[in-house]
């Protein structure tokens, strides 16, 4: 169902309907026509205002928990108040200088996202979350080393002087040669490069039959891309704040769903997913509830925003996790806010690292 859009609401049902999002993102309960009847701006009787909350609940804005209990938005009543009525409020002086002060904090990224993610979460009342950037060092080598029977030790070298080992099952009887070659044409094809930039190329050599290598050298050097591809998949890839601030007087009415919405909190390679979502965005993205997949059964929404290096490419996002009675004109500019702070910061590279 896609509902009703502005232009098919009358004038007094689109006050009405902003009245009852408004009031329901402001205190979490489920908004009456005796409070709408006291409301500025609403020259209706309670009758009247009950007959325009029952035509935008029957096409689909708002729904009735209960028999008398009022009316609250439904997802795509929030999708259209987001869209077309919601008028965003710049960050305030004072929610600046705290985001900012999280920033300043020095030492290594890792403390600097922390400390933003819990200005975020403090700000929002919602779950400050952050994606750490993909560490993509340029190479300069990936070699095997023998160890033992059926064993190698793969060892990848950075530019910038890291290492990395991971030790290695090998297929067969492999032999010193096969451990040679397959080094060599990594070295060759990783130098200078990132491995994401090389591992497409590398594969379609492959499978292409082009990289005048034997199938046992072949083997293995698909063996070595894809212990690193799995090993990243697996690192923590998130800083996330705040999930105390989702258990508010509100929420204990609902307690159920708060805890569907922690369980999934603990779901990094889930929440990244969702996160990676906002990566082509200019701007802040907001998803609200079953519009994305992981958080349709708590009901949450996310907003998220992209944040990028000196070369202006993506390198993280960061966002806020919560119900989905949000404040999202108030949160939507703060998480576009850290974002550019954050781009900012990083095109200075102010961060030390580890």
């Amino acid at each position: 169902m896609t509902g009703p859009t502005l232009s098919e609401l009358s004038n007094r049902a689109r006050d009405i309907f902003r009245l009852v999002v408004e009031g329901y993102i402001a205190s979490g309960h489920p908004v009456g026509s005796k409070t709408l009847a006291g409301a500025g701006g609403v020259n209706l009787s309670p009758a009247s205002i009950r007959s325009v909350l029952q035509e935008l609940q029957d096409a689909g804005l708002l729904a009735a928990p209960h028999i008398s209990a009022g009316r609250l938005p439904t997802e795509i009543g929030l999708r259209l108040f987001v869209d077309g009525i919601m008028q965003v409020a710049e960050p305030s002086a004072a929610e600046r200088a705290q985001i900012e002060r999280g920033l300043a904090t020095g030492g290594t990224i890792e403390a600097a996202l922390a400390a933003a993610s819990s200005a975020l979460s403090e700000l929002s009342s919602g779950a400050g979350v952050i994606m750490v950037p993909r560490r993509e060092s340029r190479l300069v080598q990936l070699s095997f080393v023998p160890i033992g029977p059926g064993r190698a030790l793969a060892v990848l070298v950075g530019e910038d002087g890291s290492i990395e080992n991971r030790v290695l099952d090998l297929p067969g009887q492999t032999l010193p040669s096969t451990l040679e070659q397959a080094s060599n044409y990594l070295t060759r094809r990783l130098a200078g490069r990132t491995l994401a930039e090389a591992v497409a190329e590398i594969r379609s050599e492959i499978e292409g039959g082009r990289s005048a290598l034997d199938s046992a050298s072949a083997q293995l050097v698909q063996r070595g891309l894809a212990i690193w591809s799995v090993d990243a998949a697996q690192r923590p890839v998130l800083v996330v704040r705040g999930q105390a601030n989702l258990l508010d007087e509100a929420a204990l009415g609902d307690i159920e769903r708060v805890r569907q919405l922690l369980d999934e909190l603990e779901s990094a390679e889930s929440i990244a997913g969702v996160l990676d979502a906002a990566r082509e965005a200019e701007s802040a993205r907001i998803f609200i509830g079953s519009e994305n997949r992981l958080f349709s059964l708590s009901g949450s929404s996310v907003i998220a925003s992209p944040w990028r290096d000196a070369d202006g490419r993506v390198v993280g996002v960061v966002g806020v996790i919560g119900p989905t009675r949000l404040n999202y004109a108030r949160v939507v500019p703060m998480v576009d806010f850290t974002a550019q702070s954050l781009s900012k910061l990083i095109g200075q590279d102010g961060f030390s690292r580890k």
